[in-house]
């Protein structure tokens, strides 16, 4: 769905939020029209303002295309600088991406001099946040004094977003990460001092060095539910078979069910409040050959039954508040449900999210779940969509 500037809506998380983008002389700004764009897809009213280094890489006129807002040059006497940042003004977040070193160490010293830093002067003194997001050399960024300017702002209460380090340089963190980061910002932080830790994707079980058994999970799932439970202010802890790299959820790379459930079991033990066993947890493993079988002949495979994550993790934690998953195929409503409601009851879960993979959901971008609890829902929809349902009914019991 497109709203009045054209841009089509991938979420409503930062509907109503007017975010002030800095842009500082960075070769990076030349990423701002995309986040400036992705920042809107959430619903985010977006202003930039740019400094005259800035603009020498990156047109003010591609800012005003990108959000559809007159561009912030200089200060003029309309004060724009105490319309968005001033006590009672519009912005909702000052957002300096990409930042130099020079802005950082500028900011940290109190000095004004360019349209970049009178917005952060002014947001400092009304108490808007302010995010920042560097992009430097790499041997800039590791220059003593600039890591002092850095944690004296993070002791102001500066969020920063760290750069990756590659080639040398300290580059932009990826846009995804940053949008991630402001809709967690401006949340209502529903979760905060909540840590949830959550299960996701296939397992797989080793044959040989070479060959495993596995399913047809991607792991979707998982990853939304933590990004959303991230989005509310949650620690999250993400047990995969995979890699997001966001800064501020903890992951964890595992292989089989063992693995996973012993994982698990040890993050419990140092707190937690909720448990999301989201994952495609392999039922059966095999005695691995420590050597590749040879093709070209027939391989018999002995099954054996892999430890129940759910089943350990109550062993040990009785009273824990756990959400699980129940897959089944070619079955009724009816039977889904009832079953569904069978391993709620039988593993004490405060809730089952349910579905028949036979019509889909497995690898898909798409799912329709039952999500059972103390009623039934019936959702459909895009896996963050079913997410965003599940951390809804969350926030009811946690």
């Amino acid at each position: 769905m497109k709203d009045m500037t054209g841009v089509l809506k991938s979420s409503r998380s930062l509907d109503g939020m007017t975010i002030v983008l800095c842009i500082t002389g960075s070769i990076a700004a030349v990423r701002c029209v995309e986040l400036a764009r992705e920042l809107m897809r959430h619903g985010a009213n977006v202003h930039a303002v740019m400094t005259k280094d800035a603009q020498k890489i990156l047109h003010h006129e591609a800012m005003k295309y990108a959000t559809v807002n007159h561009v912030i040059t200089e200060i003029t006497g309309a004060v724009e600088h105490v319309g968005f940042c001033g006590i009672g003004g519009k912005a909702s977040l000052l957002l300096i991406a990409p930042c130099t070193a020079n802005t950082i160490g500028k900011i940290a010293h109190g000095i004004d001099d360019t349209t970049v830093t009178t917005f952060a002067t002014t947001a400092f003194g009304s108490g808007i946040p302010i995010m920042i997001v560097p992009a430097m050399h790499e041997s800039m960024y590791n220059h003593p004094i600039v890591i002092e300017n850095i944690g004296k702002l993070n002791g102001l209460g500066v969020e920063f977003i760290n750069p990756v380090l590659d080639e040398g340089a300290a580059k932009i963190a990826s846009t995804h990460e940053i949008v991630l980061r402001v809709e967690r910002a401006l949340s209502k932080k529903t979760l905060a001092g909540k840590r949830i830790i959550i299960t996701g994707g296939a397992t797989s079980e080793s044959i040989d060095p070479i060959r495993i058994i596995t399913n047809r999970a991607s792991g979707k799932t998982g990853v939304e539910l933590a990004l959303e439970a991230f989005r509310r202010g949650a620690q999250v802890a993400l047990v995969h078979n995979g890699c997001m790299g966001i800064q501020g959820i903890c992951e964890f790379n595992v292989e089989s069910a063992k693995d996973m459930t012993e994982t698990v079991i040890e993050e419990v033990g140092k707190g937690c409040d909720l448990l999301i066993s989201a994952a495609a947890i392999s039922d059966f493993t095999v005695m691995p050959s420590k050597e590749k079988i040879k093709s070209g002949k027939d391989v018999t495979l002995t099954l054996e039954r892999a430890p129940k994550l759910i089943t350990e993790v109550r062993r040990k934690y009785p009273d824990l508040k756990i959400i699980g998953f129940k897959a089944e195929t070619g079955i009724t409503e009816d039977e889904l449900i009832k079953r569904a409601q069978s391993s709620m009851e039988g593993s004490s879960l405060s809730m089952v999210v349910a579905n028949d993979v036979s019509s889909g959901g497995m690898g898909t971008e798409d799912n329709d779940v039952y999500l059972i609890d103390t009623g039934i829902k019936r959702v459909s929809g895009t896996k963050r969509e079913i997410a965003l349902e599940i951390m809804d009914k969350v926030e009811a019991f946690i």
